[in-house]
């Protein structure tokens, strides 16, 4: 099967978790002008997950590039990252909401759990379809195919930091997700200019 329907599909999901991103930046109650300062971390976690959703975007575009067929099981191990792509809104609002009450060690570790497994997810996905060249093109540059595994090998790890650092302090582990959202926005940067 062509990764065509596969690239097709995924974007679709990667468009909707990035939009339903906005509807957790509600109106504030009171007057404007202090509400509109008061709700901050919801600015904050919105540009935070829209950066970090659209980067899995483009890291995912890169590994379909490199792909020329994919199987079944590719399938179920693509839909399962996007189900965990889907559902990154949710506890995005509830970092927003509870970032700075006593809910925020909940929500920074749910935060940072949904982004592990996606991490997580993305490397067994780019494994299976590279063990071996199993799913790669004939001309898959080897630069670029171990460049990939290099660039991906780390995220489940900085994330697992991240999210036990919630368990210290959710406010710490809430700009960890910033930096790391800022790091892949750089590396991917560096390394898509040398690939």
């Amino acid at each position: 099967m062509s990764p065509n329907r596969l690239e097709a599909f995924s974007d679709g999901v990667f468009a909707i978790a990035a939009t339903l991103l906005i509807l957790n930046v509600v109106e504030p109650s009171g007057p404007l002008d202090q509400g509109l300062l008061h709700i901050w971390p919801s600015y904050v976690a919105y540009a935070v997950s829209f950066v970090t959703i659209g980067v899995i975007w483009i890291n995912h575009h890169m590994v379909v590039a490199q792909i020329a067929r994919v199987d079944r099981l590719f399938l179920l191990v693509n839909v399962i990252f996007l189900m965990l792509i889907a559902f990154i809104p949710f506890p995005t609002h509830l970092l927003a909401e509870h970032i700075t009450s006593e809910g925020a060690q909940a929500a920074a570790l749910s935060y940072g759990i949904t982004l592990t497994a996606t991490a997580i997810m993305f490397n067994v996905m780019w494994q299976y379809a590279a063990q071996g060249g199993r799913l790669l093109r004939e001309n898959a540059s080897a630069r670029v195919v171990k460049g990939i595994t290099r660039s991906y090998l780390p995220g489940p790890f900085i994330y697992l930091v991240a999210t036990i650092a919630a368990l210290v302090s959710p406010q710490l582990s809430a700009v960890l997700y910033a930096g790391i959202a800022l790091f892949y926005v750089l590396e991917s940067s560096v390394f898509g200019g040398r690939a």
